[in-house]
């Protein structure tokens, strides 16, 4: 063989070797090519964001109802927030406490606000804020009715002088099974141990109302069963505290007072009184607090004013 021909063939068997080389680089460069684009999109991938804790070294936004409010008077006296000092009544709500007329704006304010702290009636309780249990006792029924919940009053109507047959009878609904069955489906307590049936009366006439927050949608469901039986009964009703509910029976420009606190000796001397219910109230913090009880003691020493934050709470 010429040297011309083994040059030839050797020519060709680099080009050949060379050729192979390139395509093996390519098939092992393919993958590493695709690496920094998986690393620069597992870095734009941030961590996710943690809720912040609560923190217990913020001021507790002290939550109360109105003066006139029953809700407010029942608390107030069984927390000792109210007390008499040299023979004066003197209510030690903390100064710079937020102060509403009405159950739903005080579930409002704690819902919006992480360390709100307020009351409301038991029957109002919802899941839109948490319930506390007092002195490790959970507000229910059951307990209530034990005795072991203490922060507990009645709802009351009040009438002043001799009642009229249309306000007696309307009266005898609310304490018969079908009334007292509408106050246990609304979770407040019977007040009436042998109730009786009741029997439409077919009367006619308008009542009128006037009085707590806490007991108007307990009667606007009474209200609405007692007319369906005498469709000919319409209803009047202002919804404006016991305070002012009192008045108005005492005072005779309405038929029927509503209080969600027990009477004093003075309106008791004026007012014919008859328990429509029992109700516990309820001590509600917004749903991110941590803590589940507190004790009467710390209630009343946050409600005037000893104690300003939730770290102080034992």
């Amino acid at each position: 063989m010429s040297v011309k021909k083994i040059l030839s063939i050797v020519s060709t068997v680099l080009v050949m070797s060379l050729a192979f080389v390139g395509c093996a680089k390519t098939e092992t460069q393919a993958p590493n090519n695709e690496q920094p684009a998986e690393q620069e999109q597992q870095q734009e991938q941030e961590p996710e964001e943690q809720a912040p804790s609560f923190d217990t070294d913020k001021d507790i936004t002290v939550i109360a109802r109105d003066a006139a409010s029953g809700t407010r008077g029942a608390f107030h006296e069984l927390m000792k927030i109210k007390v008499k000092e040299d023979g004066t009544e003197i209510d030690k709500l903390v100064v710079g406490a937020l102060e509403f007329d009405g159950t739903d704006k005080v579930i409002t304010a704690v819902e919006g606000d992480e360390y709100g702290i307020g009351y409301i009636s038991l029957g109002s309780a919802s899941e839109r804020i948490k319930a506390l249990n007092v002195d490790g006792v959970e507000p229910t029924i059951d307990n209530i009715k034990s005795g072991d919940y203490a922060v507990a009053r009645p709802f009351l109507l009040v009438t002043k002088g001799e009642e009229s047959d249309l306000v007696k009878d309307f009266i005898s609904f609310t304490e018969s099974v079908q009334g007292q069955q509408i106050v246990e489906e609304k979770h407040y307590i019977s007040s009436v141990s042998d109730p009786v049936e009741y029997t439409a009366s077919n009367m006619s006439g308008t009542i009128k109302f006037a009085g707590s927050t806490s007991v108007t949608p307990l009667m606007e469901k009474l209200q609405e069963v007692y007319k369906e039986l005498n469709p000919n009964v319409s209803f009047e009703m202002q919804s404006n505290g016991s305070s002012q509910g009192i008045k108005a029976a005492i005072d005779g420009s309405y038929d029927i007072g509503m209080s969600s606190r027990e009477l004093k000796d003075e309106e008791k001397s004026q007012l014919n009184e008859h328990v429509l219910a029992m109700d516990g109230i309820a001590v509600i913090v917004n749903n991110e607090n941590p803590i589940s009880d507190l004790s009467s003691e710390d209630i009343t020493k946050v409600y005037t004013g000893e104690i300003t934050k939730w770290s102080e709470v034992e």
